[in-house]
């Protein structure tokens, strides 16, 4: 019975690990207080002196324990609900894609920004990407969970604030892009190696 459970939370297995796993270096991260923040955050002047980590780990560091639940819960959601759509390289492809685009889309369209945190751009596209997967498979809710997050992103975009975040600072471009990040690599194919790449290299 309970391994049906879990089963059918995509959380039995190796599911199940490399969940508590995300959520235990998301929440040890956010352990570092102060520290983390400035070393691993996103931060315009830093990047500009090649602190290049800073585009990756800005995804993992949060700017308060709350901040950082509000993450790891929301992460937990949409892996109970998704987590089996695509393979966990594909998941791999959309969570690079969206963080790709994030970075990209702060850095070079959106240069005001200087400074950016937390998992929930990413989440964004895991959302855009899932929900896509759903639709593709004739099922309604995927076209429902796309227009309400449509509708999500238009109104932080005219209002600045979100729904959900309460009281935190929001930067309503890095859930754009992590979206179109998401909904890109929904679509677009996990670029292949072959074993003739492999040997070469």
């Amino acid at each position: 019975m309970s391994q049906s459970w879990f089963r059918s939370a995509n959380c039995d297995a190796r599911y199940g690990a490399a969940l508590l796993a995300t959520i235990a270096l998301i929440l040890g991260l956010s352990a570092t207080g102060s520290w983390g923040r400035e070393a691993l955050g996103y931060e315009r002047t830093a990047l500009a002196a090649h602190q290049w980590w800073r585009l990756l780990s800005a995804h993992l560091v949060h700017l308060t324990w709350e901040h950082a639940v509000l993450n790891s819960a929301g992460l937990a959601l949409l892996w109970f609900v998704f987590a089996r759509d695509f393979s966990p390289r594909r998941w791999l492809w959309v969570v690079a894609l969206s963080v790709t685009a994030i970075d990209a889309g702060l850095w070079f369209l959106r240069p005001a920004v200087d400074w950016y945190l937390g998992a929930s751009g990413v989440l964004h596209g895991i959302l855009a990407a899932g929900a896509c997967a759903m639709y593709r498979r004739g099922e309604g809710m995927g076209a429902v969970l796309l227009l309400a997050l449509l509708v999500k992103l238009i109104y932080e975009q005219q209002s600045g604030s979100s729904l959900f975040a309460g009281e935190l600072p929001l930067v309503p471009d890095a859930h754009l892009f992590g979206t179109l990040g998401g909904l890109t690599a929904s679509f677009v194919p996990r670029p292949q190696v072959t074993r003739s790449q492999v040997t070469r290299s």
